[in-house]
């Protein structure tokens, strides 16, 4: 640390002001990639963490992670601030983490940047001792352990935070949204990184769940991300924004779910690992923010085929309940070319038929080369 700090950086736009803290982020990040299946325990990746600060847009308020790994959530909303020419001090920050080495790595990583942070006075399990109990958050980002099976779901079968369903035993999918939700404030919102069985399993009552949190309006936001973004796991995941209340924070969308299918996006950074571009970033938060302003942006919201589309509580029912953006958005528009589709089959049919010709005449010409050679005609 010593040695770092009285290296020059201040000619280094990326560094400029926080040289030590963003040092300390690229080790964990370079530690995590090392670790392979193990490295989610410690860090998720920018790919994982920026598309729910864009979309949350936490400029003030109480900010909190209930799985905060080594920090990079608070990180990122820091940032976030400070680029909306905020204050570091505009939003409070908590957090808890059980595991007692990424603890450690996340307190580190707020004191390394002078956050007013309150990481629990001790590694903690969430759901048996929460280390904030009394608090509400304005804004709540969590990429929980996907498919968890061993949270020792017994142990609060008559929890008060179960509002929309006991979560099974054998799967702690359901009891980390509704932990989430029974932690927001009144207008409060929250996103949560899932595995994608999260939004169709139906398995110990998990469909129940889902659709008492649908029919309780309570889900704003579905959005299905590329596979390869997560070090520990290649499977592909999804992101749930939940909100307690539709109506405030400028949000018109009563009754109503936003899908967005994000599969398609981003690009390979290595060989197993994807990244999200900041247009791809840019593009979903655009989408949610003029959906849930309801005409009243510059750009108003309108469904795209392939990519986003806002359903009505009657047409998810349809669907059982099932919350995969796919079976809502559709196919993709295939691009216009500006020609008519008489005149384009009529071309392509005469391309065929030239192409056909074409190929008679080369398999003739390949069977007197044969007879020449003495293979005999074909």
């Amino acid at each position: 640390m010593d040695l770092i700090s009285t290296i020059g950086f201040s000619d280094d736009a990326g560094l400029r002001g926080d040289p030590i803290g963003k040092i300390y982020e690229y080790f964990l990040g370079q530690f995590a990639l090392a670790e392979g299946k193990k490295g989610g325990e410690f860090l998720t990746p920018p790919s994982g963490v920026k598309p729910l600060v864009a979309v949350l847009a936490p400029h003030k308020g109480r900010v909190y992670d209930p799985c905060c790994g080594s920090g990079g959530m608070f990180v990122s909303c820091q940032d976030f601030v400070t680029s909306h020419g905020g204050r570091n001090d505009d939003i409070s920050i908590y957090g808890q983490e059980s595991n007692p080495t990424t603890w450690r790595l996340a307190a580190m990583n707020l004191a390394i940047r002078r956050f007013a942070a309150d990481p629990g006075q001790e590694p903690a399990d969430t759901f048996a001792r929460d280390q904030h109990p009394d608090q509400r958050f304005d804004h709540i980002m969590a990429n929980p352990p996907f498919n968890i099976s061993d949270w020792g779901g017994e142990k609060y079968q008559d929890d008060p935070r179960w509002q929309y369903g006991r979560p099974p035993t054998g799967n702690a999918n359901t009891a980390w949204l509704q932990h989430i939700l029974w932690k927001l404030r009144p207008g409060g919102q929250a996103g949560v990184i899932l595995a994608n069985g999260s939004m169709s399993s139906n398995q110990s009552g998990e469909g129940q769940i889902r659709e008492a949190m649908v029919r309780g309006d309570v889900v704003e936001v579905m959005v299905a991300l590329p596979s390869q973004l997560f070090f520990n796991t290649q499977i592909p995941a999804c992101v749930w924004f939940l909100c307690k209340d539709k109506t405030q924070r400028g949000r018109g969308r009563r009754g109503e779910t936003l899908f967005i299918d994000a599969r398609q996006l981003g690009s390979m950074s290595s060989r197993n690992n994807r990244e999200l571009t900041q247009a791809d970033i840019s593009r979903i938060a655009t989408a949610v923010h003029a959906w849930r302003q309801k005409g009243e942006v510059a750009e108003p919201y309108a469904d795209v085929p392939g990519f986003c589309y806002s359903a009505k509580l009657e047409e998810i029912e349809k669907n059982g309940f099932v919350l995969t953006p796919g079976r809502y958005v559709g196919a993709a528009d295939v691009e216009e070319d500006g020609e008519a589709f008489d005149e384009k089959m009529k071309r392509l049919t005469t391309l065929l038929k030239q192409q056909q010709e074409e190929g008679a005449k080369l398999d003739a010409a390949i069977a007197r080369n044969l007879a020449w050679l003495g293979f005999g005609a074909i």
